[in-house]
C-alpha cells in the first residue's frame, strides 16, 4: 500500500444541499490524498451510541434487545438500544441516556466495546458501542415518536438470529458478535 504525503482530502468547494434536524448533506469538490479530484456528496451526522446491555444473573448471558418499526427499512427490526449524541453531550452520557429512555434500565459498569463508521462511503457518522453490565430495571421514558418493545434474549439465540438473517441491523450484529467473540468465550 502506497503512503501519501497528505493524509486528508483538500476541499476546493463545499455546498450544503440539505440541513435537517438529525443530519445535513454537503456536495464537496475535493482532491483526495491520492490526487484524485472528485465530487463527493456526504451525509454529516453528529455520531451515535449503541448500548450492548448484558444481563448476567443466569448461566448464559442475555442481551437486551428492542423491537421497533423503522421507516427507512419499512419493517420492524430487532436492535440494540441506540441513539444520536446530542450537541455538547459525551458518548457515555448519551449511552446512559438512551438506555434509560428507551428501556428503563440503568447499568453500574460501562466499557467502550468498539467504534466504527456506519457507512463511510457517503456518511461521516460514527457508532460507539458501549457494553453495559450490572443492569437495574426501571421505567422507560421513550420519546413521543418511539414505540419500543424490549426483551432479554439469551446470547446464543441472538447469535442464531443474526446468522439466520432474523436480526438484520448492522450495529446489533456488530455488538452481539463482538461480545460473543471477546467477552463471553473467554475462559473463566
Amino acid at each position: 500500500m502506497a503512503k501519501h504525503k497528505q493524509s486528508k482530502a483538500r476541499v476546493i468547494a463545499r455546498r450544503t444541499v440539505f440541513r435537517g434536524k438529525v443530519f445535513s448533506v454537503t456536495s464537496d469538490e475535493i482532491i483526495e490524498p491520492n490526487r484524485i479530484r472528485a465530487r463527493r456528496d456526504v451525509v454529516h451526522h453528529p455520531g451515535s451510541v449503541v448500548v450492548l446491555a448484558i444481563e448476567e444473573s443466569r448461566r448464559e448471558p442475555r442481551v437486551l434487545l428492542e423491537y421497533q418499526y423503522r421507516y427507512a427499512a419499512n419493517e420492524f427490526l430487532w436492535e440494540l438500544p441506540a441513539g444520536r449524541i446530542d450537541e455538547g453531550e459525551s458518548e457515555i452520557a448519551a449511552a446512559k441516556r438512551e438506555l434509560l429512555e428507551e428501556t428503563g434500565y440503568t447499568a453500574e459498569r460501562w466499557q467502550l466495546a468498539l467504534k466504527y463508521y456506519a457507512s463511510p462511503g457517503f456518511m461521516d457518522e460514527t457508532m460507539a458501542v458501549y457494553l453495559a453490565r450490572d443492569l437495574r430495571r426501571g421505567r422507560a421514558r421513550p420519546e413521543t415518536d418511539e414505540s419500543i418493545q424490549k426483551r432479554l434474549v439469551p446470547l446464543s439465540d441472538a447469535v442464531q438470529k443474526i446468522m439466520r438473517g432474523k436480526i438484520r441491523d448492522g450495529k446489533t450484529a456488530a455488538g452481539v458478535l463482538w461480545f460473543r467473540a471477546h467477552i463471553a468465550l473467554k475462559p473463566a
